[in-house]
């Protein structure tokens, strides 16, 4: 059927409208690789209550913003959403798309002015994960195809560094002659802030045996052997209940593996990341990010939450005489206490607990949080709501789970003194924003 595009939203596609029958109006209908204004042929994948999704067949009348994908895997792979259009327009879809967000769901009367950082559309990310399989026609790493589980191979990816593309090409290579054990399924390639090192972290399905760990190491040896700049592999196996762990490297073998950690540089500070711990994966963009997020005070007492291996934490301990960082991920709260100062205390619980059992005579100057996906929550955002610490910063990399949690604490008084779109995450659909409220 041919469909006229009303507009983006968040998740990369195109709202359109089914035709209208006896029982109403047309539902919405989601294509995607579309862009607003398009009239395009799609077919009807998916029928749901309230909605439809499809595929799209051709562009019958494409937008003016519509260009020629840079990436021969675009549109069969999973990874990238808006190859299709110019950077320029990517911005404004974001824009568009967090402004309304916030509109809709904070049900705010009006949101200031959303300040733009772009970034370098390319090459940009440090940290890039893809899948292994040898069950099936050979060797084939990559990701998910598009709405699928099933792999695509893929060789280069033109959004990761030049560095990570090396390695794929020296994997692939040693996939080829069959020198990859088949016991690794998936491969995780971190680069430094530089793009001069590399740490690999490789993920088994189970705690590897010796013989595994013999064929495994015999893998990492050559592709160091290859690329000296793989300063380490850490192995990793899944546990019954889905997490991950690390496998502990014998003394006889840790030449072999080499470092479980890299040194990221920052304009500000030098930062231990292992492997397993967050870090944020713009090599371009940390600076910027880091400047938004604490360049604007100093005092007292700050608290960051969702503190990770630290990027704001060490900024804040140069700012404010103390600081408290609170962070659950074992890997990660390993990594914040080396990384940190005397003048920060580590809290190595969820927020849940930590708001929980904070003291009533706690008083903070600043509070910074940086949360998952999920976003803070009704619990923790009404918590941290109640602590009246003047100046907050939101650090969010979902505009759906920041908008809730933006109503709550605009409930409890607050309001928006910034508003910054920082991209994180170009040619994908994904936004990062930074806000800084005060009371």
């Amino acid at each position: 059927m041919e469909v006229c595009i009303e507009k983006l939203i968040y998740g990369g596609d195109g709202l359109a409208r089914l035709p209208a029958d006896d029982r109403g109006p047309g539902k919405a209908m989601f294509v995607p690789f579309v862009l607003a204004g398009e009239q395009v042929e799609a077919t009807v994948k998916e029928q749901r209550p309230g909605f439809a999704r499809a595929a799209l067949d051709r562009v019958v009348t494409p937008s003016a913003c519509r260009v020629e994908p840079a990436c021969p895997y675009y549109a069969r792979c999973g990874g990238c959403h808006y190859q299709h259009t110019s950077y320029e327009h990517q911005l404004d879809i974001k824009k568009a798309i967090l402004r309304e967000t916030l509109l809709r769901t904070a049900k705010l009367e009006a949101v200031p002015e959303i300040q733009v950082h772009p970034s370098p559309p390319w090459n940009y990310r440090n940290r890039t994960r893809l899948r292994i399989d040898q069950a099936n026609a050979g060797f084939a790493m990559g990701y998910n195809r598009f709405a699928s589980r099933e792999i695509l191979p893929v060789e280069s990816c033109p959004i990761s560094s030049p560095l990570i593309n090396q390695a794929l090409a020296a994997v692939w290579e040693l996939g080829r002659g069959g020198r990859v054990p088949p016991a690794i399924v998936e491969s995780e390639f971190f680069a430094n802030g530089d793009d001069t090192e590399l740490l690999l972290a490789l993920t088994v399905p189970i705690k590897p045996p010796r013989k595994e760990i013999a064929a495994i190491a015999e893998f990492v040896s050559e592709l160091r052997a290859r690329m000296p700049v793989v300063i380490g592999v850490a192995v990793f196996w899944q546990r019954r209940d889905g997490t991950l762990e690390r496998w502990d490297v014998p003394d006889e073998l840790r030449d072999t593996f080499g470092a479980d950690h890299l040194r990221y540089a920052t304009s500000q500070a030098f930062y231990q990341v292992s492997a397993g711990s967050f870090f944020q994966t713009n090599r371009f963009l940390v600076d910027e990010l880091v400047d938004l997020a604490t360049g604007f005070s100093s005092g007292g007492y700050a608290l960051d939450c969702y503190a990770g291996t630290g990027l704001f934490t060490l900024p804040l301990s140069q700012r404010y005489k103390q600081v408290a960082a609170v962070e659950s991920a074992p890997f990660s709260v390993y990594d914040l206490k080396i990384n940190c100062p005397s003048n920060v205390a580590v809290y190595p619980v969820t927020m849940d607990k930590f708001v929980a059992h904070l003291p009533e005579e706690s008083r903070f100057d600043a509070l910074i949080v940086d949360p998952p996906r999920i976003g803070l929550g009704s619990k923790v955002a009404t918590a941290l709501g109640a602590m009246r610490v003047p100046s907050v910063t939101y650090v969010s990399c979902d505009p759906s789970t920041f908008a809730r949690d933006l109503k709550v604490l605009i409930e409890a008084g607050y309001r928006i003194d910034q508003a910054h779109l920082i991209d994180l995450f170009p040619q994908t659909f994904h936004i990062e924003s930074v806000f800084h409220l005060v009371l």
